[in-house]
């Protein structure tokens, strides 16, 4: 091996051993800036010698693969749902249909608990990973192997190479996670998840692997396929162990029904204080051998049942139904509740969503109503209690007005939401600074969102381009209750700091509906400047791809009203930096920069070779033909995507093409 390979083996092999430490055992190794420094030396390594990358380096985690469709894929062994046990009755049945089967009754169980997430098949060949299934309908489930990828508690290779192994577990957000998905999502004023697994289930299913990287799924495994090798359900969790899957540990074996029972009790117990969601308890017999014996229903399997916690609903009195502003106007509905215990916390209020979840439900202000958390996060009202006492009530309806500025409200055809419009409004303006200033887009620190209140309140800002201009209220900023001289300084540093950002961070602030930071970035690494949108039309944003009719028409309007090129304008003359900073696109060739390229077939070097010099012309790498593909680089062995490219029409190049493009030959 030469000095590189033995640096990028080096460096491979340390970071799977801090990441295995870090993502399954839960115990770092070392901190985040040590893991960083090294990842980032092993990039750049890889980058220079892309022929050294293989599927196992720590770097080919990220996303960046982007998908038409999922493609489906036949299980070679059903993955069945398990049938319900509500109680200590239904377990002893349970138990009691097993007894029947089981010669001289010498059996005991496994109980773990039920992780409230997705199932996944994992299946690997000669160590590596080769598929990543959803269940599906159980005989045919969704490839979703890309995104699979980007979950650090699943190695990509194993120190089992077998032809065929398969290892199925279950796919989840932690806790933390979830709240920090749906605290961007009321932010970005996007439709909250109502619990984690809704979330993960989502987020599994994204086209785009790097919306998947950014939400940190996680990942437990229970499920050694290969029998030959284990003969029980314990000895398939300490064999995934040794092959360095992340295993829940408040599993246990139990040798009777009450002892399961017990068990079940104290995972209860245990319940609020984890920092992943179960929605139960499975409960199977511990001997595969005896599987078969036991046998089958048309639809589960016998020898297992999943006890389900019973759902905490509680009553309390709705005292008001209240309307709140976005950023983009948008009216959200809530509930102001009397106090209530619910899932260890004291709930008081809960969203109403928008006006037609109201009324559908008719929920009336002074009623008795349940309350249940869904997913034990969002609190949410099921539906009124209706008593005789219900009617004399006044029914709900919508506001007409906005709740702080007092314009009328408006609803766009086919929509639920409605709307202020008023660019004046000033909640709105709150919100759009408080999105302006946060983390994802500008990341102005120290800029809390009752400090933006407070110079609202104060004059000091009244559109977001005043933010820039703080610096000439300095003395006046620090004779202000509670900010004091260092305060201040820090903020109007981290202020100017924020105005050297490349471009989609600011584009992304600006808050132009339906304008994510994904497609943010996507947009300005395209066209460069802000300042260059002003003159682009639907066509011309409607033949990117990710890019669809809606997004276009938002970007063009915003760009077309007067109001918003003056504050883009002025941002420019307070010198804001609004042009592209990143690494991608340094260099220009008009037949390779902004074109979507797929790569196919056996080349000459591997994938990524290419791939990282078609990025640095600013081209974009895509993983499916479709009608916005451009080329189709081929190699030999193309197979189905030369053909799909082929009756679409697609420009098809080999590298030598690839070459003569490059100027090279």
């Amino acid at each position: 091996m030469t000095e590189i390979e033995n640096k990028i083996e080096h460096l491979k092999k340390l970071l799977q051993e801090y990441g295995y430490a870090y993502y399954v055992l839960d115990k770092p190794l070392v901190d985040d800036a040590e893991y960083d420094k090294l990842f980032n030396e092993l990039l750049e390594l890889e980058k220079n010698n892309p022929a050294l990358i293989t599927i196992d380096s720590p770097t080919q985690r990220v996303g960046g693969i982007v998908l038409d469709k999922f493609e489906k894929y036949k299980h070679q062994t059903p993955m069945l749902s398990l049938a319900n046990a509500f109680n200590q009755k239904d377990l002893k049945n349970f138990n009691d249909q097993i007894y029947k089967e089981i010669e001289n009754n010498n059996y005991n169980f496994f109980v773990e608990p039920k992780i409230d997430g997705l199932s996944i098949s994992l299946i690997y060949k000669k160590g590596k990973l080769h598929k990543a299934v959803t269940r599906g309908d159980g005989i045919y489930g969704e490839d979703v192997t890309s995104n699979v990828k980007t979950i650090k508690s699943i190695p990509l290779v194993i120190n089992d190479k077998d032809s065929y192994v398969e290892i199925r577990g279950e796919i989840f957000l932690s806790k933390k996670e979830f709240e920090k998905i749906n605290k961007q999502r009321q932010l970005d004023e996007e439709p909250l998840f109502a619990n984690p697994r809704n979330a993960a289930a989502g987020t599994i299913r994204q086209l785009d692997s790097n919306i998947a990287a950014s939400r940190n799924l996680d990942a437990y495994l229970y499920y050694f396929m290969n029998r030959q090798k284990v003969e029980t359900h314990l000895d398939s969790l300490e064999y995934l162990k040794k092959l360095k899957f992340k295993v829940n540990e408040l599993g246990k074996l139990c040798n009777s029904i009450e002892e399961v029972i017990e068990h079940i009790n104290f995972i209860s117990e245990q319940r609020l204080q984890l920092n992943y969601e179960i929605d139960g308890v499975v409960i199977k017999i511990n001997n595969f051998d005896l599987y078969e014996k036991v046998g089958y229903t048309s639809k589960f399997p016998k020898w297992a049942i999943a006890y389900k916690f019973p759902a905490e609903i509680k009553v309390t009195k709705l005292l008001d139904i209240f309307a709140t502003v976005g950023r983009t106007g948008k009216i959200t509905y809530n509930a102001s509740l009397e106090p209530v215990q619910l899932a260890g916390t004291t709930v008081q209020n809960a969203t109403l969503h928008n006006a037609d979840f109201v009324m559908q439900r008719d929920i009336r202000v002074g009623a008795n109503v349940k309350v249940k958390k869904a997913g034990d996060i969002i609190p949410e009202i099921i539906e009124p209690i209706i008593n005789k006492d219900f009617e004399a009530l006044k029914k709900f309806s919508e506001v007409k007005n906005c709740p702080i500025c007092k314009s009328t409200l408006e609803r766009v055809d086919g929509e639920v939401d409605q709307y202020c419009i008023n660019i004046s409004c000033p909640r709105k303006l709150i919100r759009s600074m408080e999105h302006f200033v946060s983390r994802e887009a500008m990341n102005i620190e120290g800029l809390s969102i009752k400090i933006i209140e407070k110079l609202f309140e104060n004059r000091y800002i009244k559109k977001i381009s005043d933010l820039y201009k703080l610096e000439n209220h300095k003395e006046e900023l620090i004779s202000l209750d509670k900010m004091g001289k260092k305060s201040v300084e820090n903020l109007l540093k981290a202020i100017n700091k924020s105005k050297t950002n490349s471009a989609e961070k600011l584009f992304f602030g600006l808050g132009i509906r339906h304008v994510g930071k994904k497609t943010a970035q996507l947009l300005i690494s395209i066209f460069k400047d802000l300042k260059n949108f002003k003159d682009l039309n639907i066509t011309q944003l409607e033949s990117i791809h990710d890019i669809g009719p809606t997004v276009a028409m938002s970007v063009v309007d915003w760009f077309k009203n007067e109001d918003n090129l003056n504050l883009l304008n002025e941002l420019v003359s307070l010198n804001v930096n609004t042009g592209y900073l990143g690494q991608v696109g340094s260099k220009f060739n008009d037949k390779i920069s902004n074109k979507n390229f797929v790569i196919t077939g056996t080349l000459s070097q591997p994938r990524n070779y290419f791939k990282n010099i078609l990025e640095e012309y600013g081209a974009k790498v895509i993983d499916s033909v479709s009608k916005k593909t451009d080329f189709l680089l081929t190699g030999t062995d193309a197979g189905s995507k030369l053909d799909k490219a082929t009756k679409l029409g697609v420009k098809i190049i080999e590298e030598k093409d690839f070459e003569i493009m490059l100027g090279e030959k």
